[in-house]
């Protein structure tokens, strides 16, 4: 696959959760459904994935290139938790919740592993064409 589709599928993933996230503001999503937290930040891993698979210019993936893609998007979701902690103590004053946060990076990283995989299959479709 090459760079141009790549950004264009992460432009169309990047325009999707803006969307839903300004649906769920709007109509108080994040409130009356429980769970929409999860799926936000598996979309979250996955777009971070595709961005690090961009970022990094990975044509094929090998383990360094795949726990480099791991470790950046365990990073980011970290760094973006500790940002919600936070906002959280300073303008709500919610009470901390680590089952939320432990779930929370765990989507991300399933997200992450989930554009590993996508972009695999990608890579192994154009193979079996050029073949």
């Amino acid at each position: 696959m090459d760079s141009k589709k790549l950004l264009v599928r992460l432009v169309f993933v990047i325009f999707f959760i803006f969307l839903l996230n300004y649906l769920a503001l709007e109509f108080y999503w994040y409130s009356s459904i429980w769970y929409l937290d999860m799926p936000m930040h598996f979309l979250g891993g996955f777009w971070l994935g595709l961005i690090l698979i961009l970022f990094f210019q990975i044509k094929e993936f090998s383990f360094k290139s795949i726990l480099k893609i791991i470790i950046g998007v365990l990073l980011f979701g970290f760094l973006w938790e500790i940002f919600e902690i936070v906002i959280n103590k300073t303008t709500t004053e919610n009470l901390f919740n680590i089952l939320d946060t432990i779930s929370d990076i765990f989507f991300d990283f399933a997200g992450g592993l989930f554009a590993i995989l996508y972009f695999s299959r990608q890579i192994m479709s154009i193979k079996r064409d050029t073949v």
